[in-house]
């Protein structure tokens, strides 16, 4: 891909995606520029990547035809206040924000223009993220190609309408909270059997994963493959049978509906509040 990709702000989540697109080889370090507000990130950026860096957002605005917005959801409006004079006219902008909307985007800047709103998560780490995104109708069949292909360079993508992205969090974005919780109660009731913590925690992570990969790869529906491990009158259905009956997948779900509730701003009663602009 011959674009420049700008990345403003550059903690671990967009290290993550330049990672994944310097490692996939979808772009090389001379169309890569970062600014970050501390010299000594941007230092250990360049070193670490062999990318250009500034401690000036409006250099990278400049420099880029495709940019990531990788700051905090607060100071968001800052940052575009800070650019809007020094973009492209023709740049397509990536939010990575929660709860932060194309119209809001585009409002601020006063002008109409190219906008992706996404919702990565963790993984992206590693290689396995999964990232949703929406888009306006100003881009381009072409420009969406461009930005998949750099999405899926650190993971999975799905494309969706923006009216769905505050039930992204939920699922995708905070959900390894859940898995990690779950990978230790699971590491917990082998210790608590005998085996040794460290091995409890590969065994259950890597059991996790191979779980997953079997949704992925097999594309048998969960409850199949769930049915399949579960002789009739075996140890696995008393295990699920003690899951049900303590109310396992309600606790899944509700929690789901708290995280939504705080990215839209309700509260526990139903009403709405003020809360700013929630992180995940």
């Amino acid at each position: 891909m011959v674009k420049n990709i700008g990345f403003i702000g550059c903690g671990k989540m967009g290290q993550a995606i330049m990672a994944g697109m310097l490692k996939a080889e979808v772009v090389q370090t001379k169309n890569l520029k970062v600014s970050t507000s501390r010299a000594e990130t941007l230092t250990v950026i360049e070193q670490k990547y062999g990318i250009k860096g500034s401690l000036h957002n409006e250099e990278v605005a400049e420099f880029a035809d495709i940019l990531f917005l990788a700051v905090k959801p607060a100071i968001h409006n800052q940052v575009l206040a800070e650019i809007k004079d020094s973009l492209k006219e023709d740049v397509v902008m990536i939010t990575m924000a929660t709860g932060v909307t194309i119209e809001q985007i585009e409002k601020e800047l006063n002008r109409k223009m190219k906008v992706v709103r996404t919702m990565p998560n963790t993984p992206s780490l590693v290689g396995e993220g999964m990232t949703a995104m929406s888009i306006n109708s100003r881009l381009t069949e072409a420009d969406l190609t461009e930005v998949e292909v750099l999405l899926n360079s650190f993971g999975k993508v799905e494309v969706m309408t923006e009216d769905l992205m505050d039930a992204v969090p939920a699922i995708s974005a905070s959900s390894p909270a859940y898995a990690y919780l779950f990978i230790e109660a699971l590491a917990d009731g082998g210790v608590r059997d005998g085996i040794p913590r460290e091995q409890a925690y590969r065994m259950a992570a890597q059991a996790m994963l191979g779980a997953a990969k079997m949704v992925l790869e097999t594309g048998k529906h969960p409850g199949a493959l769930k049915d399949d491990v579960c002789t009739p009158g075996g140890s696995t259905i008393e295990a699920v049978a003690a899951l049900e009956g303590n109310q396992f997948r309600s606790a899944i779900l509700e929690a789901m509906k708290a995280c939504t509730n705080k990215i839209k701003g309700i509260d526990a009663s139903g009403n709405g509040f003020s809360f700013g602009r929630e992180k995940c």
